[in-house]
């Protein structure tokens, strides 16, 4: 690939980013102005934070696609025992924030930060970096595979400690996408079902998430409890039409869709933009997906590949995830759709990675 198709790929990357930032930021305001006039007295409440980390991103973003990618391999170690660091202050009372019984931030000032999202970032670096280094012995057990598993597993015990159990399964899915990807034997991998264990003992012994589950089937089962959140959903998607109710005219947001601006803020969408927005909103993110694809399959640096490829599974399997729930195809799982979300730590830490993206699209081509 010649410099000048790099460089109109970082481009599109830019734009196709900044176009879902600002999709988000309307939602966001559309979404969350009238429960944040009601629960904090200030209708820009979710905005004006949300803006604030959209700035700090972007900065972030053009900085690290300024950094040259093979720095992070040489930075995974600290940046591991950081993020392992984070996991754990997160979970002292004193220092971690606690909301709706989940013990997820570290206060900022204004702002809050959730370790867990810095940790899907790590993990990929690392297992980039790991799979690289180690080469065919990737398919030894005890000096390959084992040594990856053991590192991720620690990281994923301590976000089910939260707990969080969507960004436990968004880390098993980039680890099991990248393990194949890197040649780890098929025999090998499924033993990451034992590290799947914690994550369905939590589902099967935990009756409300069973519940959701269930729900998902047949939500008129269980209309104003476990089945209420979907089918307020789809009453969304489905009174938006072609071309939706219009900006701002949404009424499933005025408390009727419980985190209307954060999860399921594809649903608001869908309302208010119809199914002309939710498409185009799905095109960008396919459009964001083989662009990354294509960064992958065409550098030629090992360590680049699996660092694209794993970037590129982060984002892909978090919007899939998250609008397959909103439409009820899978259970919910509390994953946002990426860089249209309430959330500035997952704001923050996917503009970071498509820096990375960037800054490949640029180095990484010899």
């Amino acid at each position: 690939m010649t410099v000048a198709n790099f460089k109109s790929i970082n481009y599109s990357l830019f734009i196709i980013v900044t176009i879902l930032t600002a999709i988000g930021i309307l939602m966001i305001y559309s979404s969350s102005a009238i429960p944040a006039l009601k629960k904090m007295n200030d209708l820009f409440f979710f905005l004006k934070r949300q803006m604030i980390w959209a700035v700090i991103g972007l900065v972030a973003m053009i900085i690290v696609s300024r950094i040259d990618y093979r720095n992070w391999d040489r930075l995974f170690l600290p940046l591991l025992f950081l993020t392992i660091l984070l996991l754990i202050l997160v979970l002292i009372p004193s220092i971690g924030r606690e909301v709706n019984g989940a013990r997820r931030w570290l206060r900022l000032g204004i702002l809050s930060f959730q370790p867990a999202e810095l940790s899907k970032l790590t993990i990929i670096i690392y297992m980039a970096r790991i799979i690289t280094k180690k080469g065919e012995r990737i398919k030894d057990f005890m000096n390959g595979f084992l040594p990856v598993m053991s590192i991720i597993g620690i990281i994923v015990m301590l976000i089910m400690i939260e707990p969080d159990i969507g960004t436990a399964v968004t880390i098993g899915i980039i680890a099991l996408s990248l393990l194949f990807a890197g040649g780890a034997r098929l025999k090998h991998i499924m033993l990451l079902g034992i590290f799947l264990m914690p994550i369905l003992y939590s589902v099967l012994s935990t009756g409300y998430r069973w519940q959701r589950i269930i729900s998902t089937w047949d939500p008129w089962k269980d209309p104003y409890n476990s089945g209420y959140q979907i089918i307020q959903s789809y009453l969304a998607l489905g009174s938006g039409g072609l071309l939706g109710a219009g900006l701002g005219e949404g009424k499933q947001k005025l408390f009727f869709l419980p985190e209307a601006h954060t999860d399921f803020i594809f649903s608001i969408l869908g309302e208010e933009l119809g199914f002309a927005g939710a498409v185009t909103v799905i095109a960008l993110f396919a459009a964001l997906i083989y662009l990354g694809f294509v960064i992958a399959l065409r550098t030629e640096d090992v360590f680049a590949r699996y660092l694209a490829l794993g970037i590129t599974i982060m984002i892909g399997i978090q919007a899939v995830i998250n609008i397959s729930v909103v439409t009820g195809l899978l259970p919910t799982k509390g994953i946002p759709l990426p860089f249209v979300s309430f959330g500035g730590s997952s704001l923050l830490v996917n503009m970071m990675s498509i820096g990375i993206l960037m800054n490949i699209a640029e180095q990484g081509r010899g």
